[in-house]
């Protein structure tokens, strides 16, 4: 004879049991399809995004590599003499802050935030199934109605 408790945690195993859905293999290979492309669409999704950092750092080379064309060589070096010396400090300081204000303030703050996006967005998308409880913000009036 079952006791009280046993009784209740083999009635709890019943149930969870008969709860349990039985599919046929043709719905567990569709939905296995579908599972996979899902996830072969995530990785080639990802994959891109990570690669739009890699293209942002090349882009940022090439500015970096314009603004010494255009600030050093072409201003800087066109002037001869002890004029040309002053000048060549001149333009350096320029292309040191042009170079510093576009591609450490501007674009630090660019690939921070693009940086975020990636990891709350698709990388965060790989363990929140959002499967739970709705989300229902604290009310004090509803938490004494409670009591």
């Amino acid at each position: 004879d079952l006791g009280d408790d046993e009784k209740k945690v083999f009635d709890e195993e019943k149930e969870h049991e008969e709860e349990e859905d039985h599919h046929s293999l043709g719905a567990e290979l569709i939905h296995s399809s579908i599972h996979t492309i899902e996830f072969v669409l995530g990785a080639v999704s990802n994959t891109a995004s990570y690669l739009r950092l890699w293209a942002l750092s090349l882009a940022h080379a090439q500015l970096a590599k314009v603004f010494w064309q255009k600030l050093i060589i072409e201003y800087g070096a066109e002037t001869e003499g002890g004029m040309g010396v002053i000048m060549i400090i001149a333009t350096y300081a320029a292309w040191f802050c042009a170079t510093f204000a576009v591609l450490m303030c501007m674009d630090l703050l660019e690939c921070f935030l693009h940086a975020l996006r990636l990891h709350w967005v698709e990388f965060q998308n790989k363990f929140y199934g959002a499967e739970g409880y709705l989300f229902e913000p604290f009310d004090f009036a509803k938490a004494e109605k409670d009591e």
